[in-house]
């Protein structure tokens, strides 16, 4: 049943990651005083991307492989996470380290891809990102390695486990502040979507992208918003625990909603910031993510 319960989690990020995405742009058109999208956009995009033709503008390797590493990486994620608090068959044999790893190579082939295209907006595009992963990532591991500290393990299964099953201590309350202002910077929505840029860069790394190739990049990126909430949902928030699997994945993915909807509300109603505030913004959030790194290791 462990191994069912991989493909119940690829199964369940695919089928909902543009649902949430959807409810995050219907939001922020309300919140605009416009009608927007449908709440079921998001799908027709992704199949209308994925039927395309898949076109390599830059003429090389680099070029095709970015956008299917970054899908690959990111369905890998969910493919190992304890989702609806069940570990699975790849949960018990992977530890944070690998996780982090793997959500760092879907962030490096971003990157390839922006630079194997040879445009100048996606080089720009590709530098933002580069200064994101390097500032927000470390606040990332400190999280997981909260978790870890708390239980005693770098393994996966016991490092997501919800930090209040122990108690809230210091330590936790404050990487739940950290984590609560760095999650629009890891879903890359407003003030923190300046890799992106639509006005100053034009889609940054992507600009070059069209087809299935965009497709899969934007696919990816709606799934790897929805590990960053469900991470929210399953370390900071308490929900109840049925015992039976589809009752407590029900249960976290309309946690995961209440995420998007914050998610959604922020964006909307927040500037984006220039690279150099988004950097100094970052710092503060590391040096405090250490001290409740510090602060747990010290048992507070």
């Amino acid at each position: 049943m462990d191994i069912v319960y991989v493909f119940v989690n690829v199964a369940v990020f695919l089928l909902f990651a543009p649902l949430f995405q959807g409810v995050t742009r219907k939001i922020t058109a309300k919140i605009q005083s416009r009608q927007g999208p449908p709440l079921l956009q998001p799908y027709f995009d992704l199949i209308k991307l994925l039927g395309k033709e898949r076109m390599n503008s830059a003429r090389n390797w680099a070029f095709s492989l970015a956008p299917l590493g970054a899908f690959a990486a990111v369905l890998t994620v969910a493919a190992m996470i304890p989702l609806g608090g069940k570990a699975n068959f790849l949960t018990h044999r992977t530890d944070i380290i690998s996780l982090i790893y793997m959500l760092v190579l879907g962030g490096v082939c971003v990157l390839l891809g922006a630079l194997a295209s040879r445009n100048t907006f996606a080089l720009i595009g590709a530098s933002r990102e580069m200064a994101t992963m390097i500032m927000i990532e470390p606040i990332l591991a400190m999280t997981l390695i909260l978790g870890a500290v708390k239980s005693g393990g770098l393994k996966l299964s016991s490092a997501m486990a919800p930090l209040g099953s122990a108690g809230y201590g210091i330590a936790a309350v404050l990487m739940l502040a950290v984590y609560l202002l760095a999650l629009q910077a890891f879903v890359g929505r407003q003030p923190f979507d300046i890799a992106e840029a639509e006005v100053e860069i034009l889609e940054g790394p992507f600009i070059e992208y069209s087809g299935a190739f965009y497709g899969l990049f934007k696919y990816a990126m709606m799934m790897k918003q929805m590990f960053y909430a469900f991470l929210f949902v399953s370390v900071f928030m308490p929900l109840p625990a049925t015992g039976f699997g589809p009752a407590d994945i029900l249960i976290q993915l309309l946690g995961i909603l209440v995420v998007f909807v914050l998610i959604a509300i922020i964006g909307a109603t927040n500037p984006r910031f220039r690279i150099d505030q988004a950097v100094k913004f970052y710092a503060g959030l590391i040096a405090a993510a250490l001290v409740a790194a510090v602060l747990a290791v010290k048992g507070f």
